[in-house]
């Protein structure tokens, strides 16, 4: 039996390596409760895996009428999502536990925290029926100006990140789900996001951060995905998901990797914009990945995939090999954790461990007293507009602190505004008047990378001397509190120090 490859050519393939080329790929797409008919087609021939976006959550009871409608479909079918927690996650509707992101739990530096936080993460997975977690994060954040990993990180100390690493995994594992450290070779040594442009990290090979990932294969993590950089150090040519010498070389030789290795996403400018998403499916598959992701839900940018796939495979510039050698590492990893999922009850977690961490890690640095700053606070949070491939659940310092205080009062600013310069003018003319005579809390998110934000924090202390200020992102300097997140259990642990309340 062969099938047909699309295309001017249209080689015809056999069936057993057509399916291995579509278990090669994982698939973004719309849709709550219906799956698309070109999804149907391609689960059919074999598509190794779906990724799910908050665009496919409604609530809890719908994503588990979804996981079933994709099991029926394929029982090894793995369906994932990115969940590390904090501010990044895609389950905030569908009443995902509430635990801090990574940065947060290496300041509290207690791995059985950890491994409790991942473990309600990975329990919450299992009873909704996704069985693939694309965390954690083995990222180090080695450049204060890096703009991606930041509080994404465990720390900027690798034994540390490797540490919470291991816990992370560990907690996962026990649940039956996979998790997945990225971004291989390592993110944090980069000044660019490479979801919006090709990112360097410029460090020589000795300096460059693979401990956690070192460490992450000798626990045994079933995936690991690649990174969207180039390091001159290991190939000045290419980056990492599209480079043979760090991916085969390095990842498969050197590092003894013998899991699932996938790609970042496709759609990533650092990819999309060079060498476009179809090329990079190609490239990566040839270079060593085992799995590419096309996270856009236009599915016409998956078969496009597909199509330079098998287009290759039939010209022989892809090796069948590979292919074959690739899909049989998803094959096993299906067997793992995809076909032994049973729905029914899920043994429970500990709904406390995110608050309790995120307490632990909330940092005093100023003269607060302990009694918080009084009753009837006006509150300025200040932090950057939801990443474009990131949720961002809603969350903001003064929903936070109106739980404990309703006679705060304050405002919240997500993004630069429009016409900054004189928007920041109005905003802080606004916040003195409506401060007078009251506490004035201010808090920033990353202020050294968002000019609006030092601009407006900067007015603010200047005119009130006497006003706090928060770091709800990585530590500002002068900073009277810091929650080292912008999770939900963050904000609300740091509005407990502030208002010295708890209830």
């Amino acid at each position: 039996m062969t099938h047909p490859a699309p295309g001017p050519a249209g080689p015809a393939l056999p069936a057993d390596l057509d399916e291995a080329a579509h278990r090669c790929l994982v698939a973004g797409f719309d849709g709550t409760t219906t799956v698309p008919d070109t999804l149907k087609r391609l689960v059919d021939r074999g598509l190794g895996g779906v990724i799910l976006f908050t665009r496919n959550v409604r609530d809890a009871d719908q994503v588990r009428e979804l996981t079933g409608t994709l099991r029926t479909l394929r029982p090894d079918l793995l369906i994932a999502i990115d969940n590390e927690g904090g501010g990044i996650g895609h389950l905030v509707a569908a009443g995902a536990p509430e635990v801090p992101g990574s940065w947060a739990l290496g300041v509290a530096d207690d791995p059985l925290l950890t491994a409790a936080c991942a473990d309600a993460l990975a329990g919450h997975l299992l009873s909704l029926g996704i069985t693939a977690s694309y965390a954690p994060v083995a990222d180090v954040q080695s450049r204060p100006e890096n703009p991606i990993v930041r509080t994404r990180a465990f720390g900027s100390d690798p034994e540390l990140v490797s540490r919470h690493l291991r816990a992370w995994i560990a907690a996962t594992e026990a649940r039956g789900v996979a998790s997945c450290a990225k971004h291989f070779p390592g993110h944090g040594g980069t000044v660019t996001d490479s979801h919006h442009e090709l990112a360097v990290d410029p460090r020589p090979y000795d300096r460059l951060d693979l401990a956690p990932f070192r460490a992450a294969v000798e626990a045994g993590v079933p995936m690991l995905m690649s990174a969207h950089v180039v390091f001159p150090a290991l190939d000045p040519d290419r980056p990492a998901t599209l480079s043979p010498r760090i991916l085969s070389d390095l990842l498969r030789g050197e590092l003894g990797f013998d899991g699932v290795l996938v790609s970042d996403a496709l759609e990533m400018k650092a990819i999309a914009d060079r060498y476009g998403e179809a090329a990079g499916a190609r490239l990566a598959l040839a270079a060593g990945a085992d799995q590419v992701v096309v996270a856009v839900p236009d599915l016409e940018v998956t078969l496009a995939c597909r199509d330079a796939v098998l287009d290759a495979l039939g010209s022989g510039e892809l090796a069948e090999a590979r292919v074959t050698e690739a899909a049989e590492r998803v094959r096993r990893l299906a067997l793992r954790y995809a076909l032994p999922y049973r729905p029914g009850a899920v043994a429970a977690w500990d709904t406390e461990a995110g608050l309790s961490a995120a307490r632990r890690a909330v940092r005093r640095g100023g003269p607060l007293q302990e009694s918080g700053v009084g009753a009837g606070a006006h509150v300025v949070d200040l932090f950057p507009a939801p990443h474009p491939a990131l949720n961002w659940g809603g969350e903001d310092l003064l929903t936070a602190w109106y739980a404990l205080d309703p006679t705060v009062t304050g405002t919240a600013v997500a993004g630069e505004p429009e016409d900054a310069g004189g928007v920041v003018e109005v905003v802080v003319e606004e916040v003195l008047r409506a401060a007078e005579g009251r506490p004035l809390v201010v808090a920033v998110c990353d202020a050294e990378l968002y000019l609006w934000q030092g601009r407006m924090r900067d007015a603010l202390l200047a005119a009130r001397p006497d006003a706090l200020l928060v770091s709800t992102g990585l530590p500002e300097p002068g900073s009277a509190v810091c929650s080292h997140g912008r999770g939900r259990v963050n904000l609300r642990a740091v509005a407990e120090v502030l208002t010295g309340r708890t209830s």
